[in-house]
């Protein structure tokens, strides 16, 4: 599979804009969920203990997804999924197989004690997959938009052009 730039680059873009809407969003689940767990804390409180926290958050959580948006742009074409379900089942992969890393914050994160018990709470399960699956829809329509099946790299199953049309 043949690495493309500017695939890479817009998927990157779609990754970033997809963070950027779990995090806009997570005061409401929060609110919602009742579970007052922030990604953009997490992340930014394993950087820094000081005022900085929330941009160096932000920062890793936008790189994060831009990451995410990137490689997911380069396999998405090969995944045998109808074009709209490609991004959630990405977000919600993501999800499943990095929960279980919840279990590690209370044992190695610099600021544990800010945080809530993640592992065994349902609502935080709950919450952390409205994330992902909000997260991974976002990535799948920006990805789609900003990479068009016309685009899509050689070799790669591309749907009939009726199917892409009606896949926008």
């Amino acid at each position: 599979m043949a690495i493309d730039l500017k695939r890479t680059v817009r998927g990157a873009l779609a990754g970033a804009i997809a963070a950027g809407v779990w995090a806009i969003q997570q005061p409401i689940d929060k609110r919602l969920f009742g579970v007052p767990y922030d990604d953009v804390e997490l992340l930014g409180k394993f950087a820094t203990r000081g005022r900085a926290w929330p941009l160096a958050g932000t920062a890793m959580h936008l790189l994060n997804g831009a990451l995410f948006g990137a490689l997911y742009a380069n396999v998405a074409p090969y995944v045998p999924l109808p074009a709209w379900a490609k991004g959630p089942a990405a977000g919600m992969a993501e999800h499943l197989a990095s929960w279980p890393g919840v279990r590690m914050i209370e044992k190695i994160h610099p600021a544990a004690a800010d945080f809530p018990p993640l592992w065994g709470d349902h609502m935080a399960f709950a919450q952390a997959t409205w994330r992902h699956l909000l997260f991974g829809l976002v990535l799948g329509e920006a990805e789609r938009a900003l990479n068009p099946p016309g685009d899509a790299p050689p070799g790669s199953p591309v749907p009939p052009p009726a199917e892409a049309a009606s896949a926008r």
